[in-house]
């Protein structure tokens, strides 16, 4: 497993070079085209230069990764903010799908984040407390250190509760330990782990332990689309990946699913796009585009003209993160959630007198990120008003005050979406299961078994018809 994303990243760029795409790299998407029914493509900023381009386009792709740098802590890239769902969820017509469902993994270094794959563990690696003691086998004694990545991050939380952390400048943490893999192992099966922790940590696994603690990872919520990765609310809109809510996953992950995710939806949501573009003819209305384009032009003098205030982006965009993590993390609760919801609203009611120390429009960081910090606080409140709307236990939601997975409410997805720019909450909507006929919901092998059963004879499975 380790190295593997490089493998295709490189791979897929030399496809691209050898077929003659042509790439517009250095270039943001900050709203999409549409009239309130077909979405005709997207405006575009370009972070070199600051000037706003239209892109026109009878069918638009969104495939932009997740919304982990919505957290202080997590392993995602620094472009995996959520940009991709921001001007989704803007339009007022396309449901963020999910957004509550939120995966954390056990190992992401101490104190940068950058993940240390599960391959270690998978290949006989230990997690080791402030004792240098091993600890999973109290909790999952049949798994121990191979249980499911959300059980193994819980228990991980649970014992640096109780005072067995390992202290740092950072906060605690836990120790994951290699060494006894030998020296040949690690060079080879796990060589990205060497280099991680030689040049991020200085510190060797050869011969060193890994200072490791749970860190928000994967986003299984996201634009809401059909099976076809067409999204909910706009004609011509699609969506795959991390970036869709495409539910593979459900509420849930395991260790690698998500590649299969990327490559296969690749696959099936081009074709689709492909048939859908055949014999397809749109309009596209000048007005349409004039009126996108001169919002965001307006947005972006508004911004650096400091129109509306001196608020800072990035003290706002920080405190957002630490609420997520402390409130809205591994372990949630009806008085954590709520008092997230508040938080965040208050961000966002400061977000409203935002101004720019940077006025160069081109090259500006601090402009990209003023530019998406009002919808950013909007992901923020759908993960943590729709986590506190869900009284139950779900995949990687957890709640310490509904420990139940609650089959019988609770089984469908949350739609999110913010209906207008005066909105200080989402609406939340939610969408029944799909027939479930093989495989009805039961229990899924790893933890306490607490299930409300579902007394829906289409869900169990109870009924003759079947799902064409």
């Amino acid at each position: 497993s380790d190295g593997t994303g490089h493998t295709l990243l490189f791979t897929m760029d030399n496809e691209v070079a050898r077929l003659g795409v042509k790439v517009h790299d250095r270039v943001e998407a900050i709203a999409l085209i549409h009239d309130g029914e077909t979405c005709m493509g997207t405006i575009a900023r370009c972070l070199r230069t600051g000037k706003l381009r239209a892109y026109l386009a009878k069918a638009t792709l969104i495939a932009t990764g997740g919304y982990g740098r919505t957290y202080r802590e997590t392993t995602n890239a620094v472009i995996c903010d959520g940009g991709g769902m921001i001007i989704a969820l803007d339009t007022g017509l396309v449901p963020f799908g999910n957004p509550e469902a939120v995966q954390f993994h056990p190992t992401g270094i101490v104190p940068t984040n950058i993940l240390v794959t599960e391959g270690c563990r998978g290949d006989g690696g230990t997690l080791l407390d402030v004792n240098e003691e091993r600890f999973m086998h109290i909790y999952e004694p049949g798994k121990q250190e191979l249980a499911s990545r959300d059980v193994v991050s819980r228990w991980m939380t649970h014992h640096i509760r109780i005072g067995k952390g390992v202290p740092s400048p950072y906060g605690h943490h836990l120790w994951l330990d290699i060494r006894h893999l030998g020296a040949k192992h690690i060079k080879t099966k796990l060589r990205d782990v060497e280099e991680i922790c030689n040049e991020f940590l200085d510190r060797d696994p050869i011969t060193q332990l890994i200072p490791v603690r749970p860190a928000q990872h994967y986003s299984m919520g996201g634009v809401r689309t059909n099976k076809d990765g067409a999204a909910y609310g706009l004609k011509g809109l699609y969506a795959a990946g991390e970036a869709a809510c495409w539910d593979m996953h459900g509420f849930n992950r395991l260790g690698g699913n998500s590649l299969a995710e990327t490559v296969v939806a690749g696959m099936i949501v081009g074709e689709k796009m492909c048939e859908f573009l055949d014999g397809y003819e749109v309009t596209f209305k000048t007005e349409a585009v004039q009126a996108a384009a001169k919002q965001q032009e307006e947005r972006i003098s508004r911004l650096i003209r400091g129109a509306d205030g001196r608020e800072n982006v990035y003290k706002i965009k920080a405190e957002l993160g630490d609420i997520l993590m402390d409130k809205v993390g591994i372990f949630r609760n009806g008085k954590d959630l709520q008092e997230a919801v508040e938080g965040i609203q208050a961000l966002y009611e400061r977000a409203n007198k935002v101004g720019l120390r940077s006025t160069c429009a081109g090259v500006n960081p601090e402009l990209a990120v003023a530019l998406r910090l009002k919808g950013t606080l909007r992901l923020g409140l759908c993960i943590a008003y729709g986590a506190l709307m869900r009284t139950e236990s779900r995949g990687a939601h957890a709640r310490e005050d509904y420990p139940e997975r609650n089959d019988r409410d609770w089984l469908k997805r949350t739609l999110a979406y913010w209906k207008s720019e005066k909105d200080t909450l989402p609406t939340l909507e939610y969408e029944k299961p799909s027939k479930v006929w093989e495989l009805p919901p039961g229990e899924r092998g790893y933890g306490v078994s607490q299930i409300i059963p579902s007394e829906d004879p289409e869900v169990i499975g109870q009924t003759t018809q079947r799902n064409e």
